[in-house]
Formats: structure tokens, C-alpha cells, sequence
């Protein structure tokens, strides 16, 4: 029965960390970042506040209402001397007593278009917190897939040296047999052990790497264990080819996040200049109120009054001159040409992006395409030089030049692949189609 339970035991713990360590996908990953990740919950949090700021209230629409209420109260002593008689009469601890009540209301009925100037206003900022966080979220699309590829990429550089090792063990193990019965000299033996040795240590040094990027991919992903370990679905850089540089640009024109921010700042700069232009319209507003008052005398000939009733009013007005009207339009002119400026610079900056990005993918395609030839070759002159090594016709320097020779290929091959998907991610991001990733 001892037995059944421990074997229970085992398993269930295995299971559980075969659950733990299940593999990743690219989207699984993106998925758990978009809803963990700190930085982009604070940008949904900025989103909601310009989003709850966006009222008809905040922008001044809606009246003002006051309830206000007092109470005071006041002890006088008093001598009074009458005229006719001559008699002081004196008045001690005269208590005095008033409370009132009212409610009041005012509300700016017109204001020169500022009040819907500043409601657009409000509005653009609503859908420009929208836009910021796009901008985030596709700013982490791109790094986490990068990492994530980062990670696949240092994987397989890891799986690439510890087949140096293995290559390098055999051979330790060759010269170490012929050198015991005196086929190859102990230099043979020293310079076969240096490099195993050598390889080792790149081995190990890689292993780091992987923990490194392992490590950075958790914490995109806002992972509470930042040493949780992850095992990611992909075994290779998959690469798209297929992208056209026309159709990128013209996306880039119409959906990239920083153009659309351009823009609304732009807006933004003109509903300042029909702000400033408001201010040379009258203004219109009306006010209202409904009061109680209550007054108690002590020694007055009134003992109480009460007084309650309605006022009204309205007030109308213009600013003929604050001296600062003229200087604030020059000024809010000249943020709209450079909000412009500032725009067309944006746009020929993501032009020349685009195209040395552009430049580069296709250039890295081509390499690609060399490195995988070289690899070929380098397969099978590794494979040709291990045969002459194990008749004994070449040495272990030519040897291991073949081995680094095809270490070489791989590492080159690799290189190009990532470097092409990093293109490929920014060429996305540019052109706004960096969501596709999450499909």
C-alpha cells in the first residue's frame, strides 16, 4: 500500500510540473503579458482617467449648485443715555442670535464657444489615450516578440555547443586511445583536451544566456516567479517572406499609432487657437438662489423675524482688453505649424525607417539563403574531415578547423534568421500590423 502512494506521489508530480513547464506558444505569451504586465496596466488606468475627464461637466456645460447654511451669534453690553431725561440705561449679556440657509445656483450660458471648444478638447484627449495605449501595447507586442524569439534563438545556440561538446568528447576519446598505444603524440592529446574544454566553457557560458533571456521573458510576461521555467513551443525562427514594401508603407500611412497621435495633436493645437479666439465674444451668465434667514433679538422691539425668498439674475459681459489676447493667438498660430511640422517630420522619419528596415529584410533573406548553401558544404566537409581524422590522414588542427568551420555555418545561419525576424517585427510595428503576432 506503501508503495501505491509513493508511486501516486510521483506522479502527480510529475504531472504537476509537466503543467508548469507546458509549452508556449507566441500567442500564449503575448496573452499573458497583455493582461499582466505592469506598464500596460498603467496605461489602461491613464486611458480610463482621460476617458472619465471627457465630460460635459468637466468641460463646464452643466450649472453650479451651492447649499450653504451659517449660524452666529453675539453677546453685547450696552449703555444707553436718553436725550430727553438724561437716564443711562444699561444692557448686559445681550444675546443676539442668526441662522441662514439658500441654495444658489449659477450657470455660464454662453462663452464665446469656449465651453464646446473645451469639450472637443476633452474628447481628443479621450480618443489620444486610446491611442497611447495602442502604442504601448504594440510596443510590448514587439519586444516580448522579440524576446520570445531571443529565447529560441539562445536555445538553439545552446543545443549548437553542447554538439561542439559531444563532437569535442569524441574526439578527446579518440586521441586518448591512440595516444595510450602511441598512434598520436601527447600534444595531440593536450591540444584535444583544450578544446573540450574550451567548448565546455562556451557551453556553460550559454547556459547563462538562456536563463538570462528565460528570465526577461517572465518578466514581460509579469510572471510572479521570475525563475518559472518555460518551454516554448517553436524549435525555429519561423520567418515571413512574403512582405511588400508597398503595401507596408500604405499601411503605415493610414494606421501607424504615431501618425494618428501626430494628427490629434495637431487637433489639439487648433481647438487651443479657437480657445484663445472665444475670448472676443461676450459671455452670458445666469444666476439664481433661494434663501432663509432667521434673526432672534434679545432687547430689540422685533423678538423674531423670519426672511425667505427667491433672487435671480443675469449677468452679461465682455473683455475689451487683458493685454494678453493678441500675444496667446501669435502663439497658438504657431502651435498649429509646428504640431504640423511636427507631423510631416514624424512621417519622413518613418519613411527612412521603413526603408532601411526594408533593406536590411531583404538583404538578410538573401544572406539566408547563402548560409544555408554554406551549411551544406560545411556539413559535409565536416564529415569528410572525420573520416580522414579517423584513418589517421588529418590532424587534430584540421580537424578541428573543420569543426569550427560547421560550428561557424550554424552560428551564421542563425544570426541571419534572427536578424531577419527582427526586421520583420519592426517592419510590422511601423507599418501597425503588429497584432498580428497575436493570431
Amino acid at each position: 500500500m506503501k508503495r501505491i502512494i509513493n508511486l501516486l506521489i510521483l506522479f502527480l508530480g510529475i504531472g504537476a510540473n509537466l503543467h508548469a513547464q507546458y509549452p508556449y506558444t507566441l500567442q500564449q505569451c503575448l496573452e499573458e503579458g497583455l493582461m499582466n504586465n505592469y506598464s500596460l496596466r498603467i496605461s489602461r488606468n491613464e486611458e480610463q482617467i482621460s476617458k472619465n475627464n471627457a465630460t460635459l461637466g468637466n468641460a463646464g456645460y452643466l450649472p453650479t449648485v451651492d447649499l450653504t447654511a451659517g449660524y452666529s451669534g453675539n453677546v453685547n453690553n450696552t449703555d444707553t443715555e436718553e436725550r430727553s431725561t438724561g437716564n443711562t440705561i444699561s444692557n448686559r449679556g445681550v444675546f443676539d442670535q442668526t441662522l441662514d440657509a439658500g441654495l444658489d445656483v449659477s450657470w455660464t450660458i454662453f462663452d464665446g464657444f469656449n465651453i464646446s471648444t473645451t469639450y472637443k478638447q476633452l474628447k481628443e484627449l479621450e480618443r489620444q489615450g486610446a491611442t497611447n495605449t495602442r502604442i504601448a501595447i504594440e510596443d510590448f507586442i514587439a519586444s516580448l516578440t522579440a524576446e520570445y524569439y531571443n529565447y529560441i534563438q539562445q536555445e538553439i545556440r545552446l543545443k549548437n555547443f553542447r554538439y561542439a561538446v559531444s563532437l569535442s568528447k569524441e574526439r578527446l576519446r579518440i586521441v586518448e586511445e591512440r595516444y595510450h598505444i602511441g598512434n598520436f603524440s601527447r600534444l595531440d592529446y593536450q591540444q584535444a583536451k583544450v578544446d573540450f574544454n574550451a567548448d565546455s566553457a562556451s557551453y556553460m557560458k550559454q547556459q547563462e544566456l538562456v536563463h538570462t533571456s528565460r528570465i526577461n521573458l517572465n518578466e514581460l510576461m509579469a510572471a510572479k516567479d521570475m525563475d518559472r521555467p518555460i518551454q516554448v513551443k517553436d524549435s525555429v525562427i519561423d520567418l515571413n517572406d512574403r512582405l511588400d514594401f508597398t503595401e507596408l508603407w500604405n499601411a503605415t500611412l493610414t494606421t501607424n499609432a504615431s501618425l494618428l497621435r501626430a494628427d490629434q495633436n495637431s487637433t489639439l493645437a487648433q481647438l487651443d487657437y479657437k480657445k484663445v479666439l472665444s475670448r472676443n465674444y461676450p459671455y452670458v451668465k445666469l444666476n439664481a438662489g433661494y434663501g432663509y434667514t432667521f434673526n432672534k433679538y434679545d432687547i430689540n422691539a422685533t423678538r423674531i423675524r423670519n426672511n425667505w425668498g427667491f433672487n435671480g439674475g443675469i449677468t452679461v459681459g465682455f473683455n475689451i482688453f487683458d493685454g494678453n489676447r493678441k500675444r496667446e493667438k501669435r502663439n497658438a498660430s504657431l502651435a498649429i505649424r509646428n504640431a504640423q511640422l511636427e507631423r510631416d517630420e514624424l512621417e519622413q522619419g518613418l519613411r527612412a525607417d521603413l526603408s532601411n528596415l526594408w533593406q536590411a529584410y531583404r538583404n538578410n533573406l538573401r544572406l539566408l539563403n547563402l548560409e544555408r548553401q554554406n551549411l551544406i558544404a560545411a556539413k559535409e566537409n565536416h564529415e569528410i574531415a572525420k573520416e580522414r581524422y579517423l584513418l589517421g590522414d588529418l590532424s587534430g588542427i584540421e580537424m578541428r578547423e573543420a569543426q569550427k568551420s560547421l560550428l561557424d555555418a550554424e552560428e551564421r545561419i542563425l544570426s541571419a534568421e534572427y536578424d531577419t525576424k527582427m526586421c520583420e517585427i519592426s517592419l510590422l510595428q511601423i507599418s501597425g500590423k503588429i497584432t498580428e503576432y497575436l493570431k
